[in-house]
């Protein structure tokens, strides 16, 4: 019972399982703010951005480099960052 009960103790005193508990949050609230994105942000942006379709490549050789895909996924990541800016800064401002 001694190791059991002394590694209990290290997750408790570390706050391992509050770390656990803050990643599996973190995890759900990134599904749920993808969802947003994916769902109701990106259709109100996406007629502006016609002209970047997915499948835009540039032929190098035998390598296909898919540059529209890349192009979309770099402006889908700049829109999450703004989305969970802004849901941080309210939390923290009413905390």
């Amino acid at each position: 019972m001694g190791f059991f009960k002394e590694f209990m103790d290290f997750l408790n005193e570390q706050k391992i399982i509050s770390l656990a508990l803050a990643f599996i949050i973190g995890v759900a609230t990134a599904s749920l703010v993808q969802a947003l994105v994916k769902d109701i942000i990106t259709p109100m942006y996406a007629p502006y951005l016609n002209f970047l379709n997915p499948d835009t490549a540039i032929q190098l050789g035998a390598s296909k480099l898919l540059v529209g895909d890349f192009i979309m996924q770099v402006v889908n990541w700049l829109v999450i960052l703004l989305v969970v800016f802004v849901m941080g800064k309210k939390l923290i401002k009413t905390s």
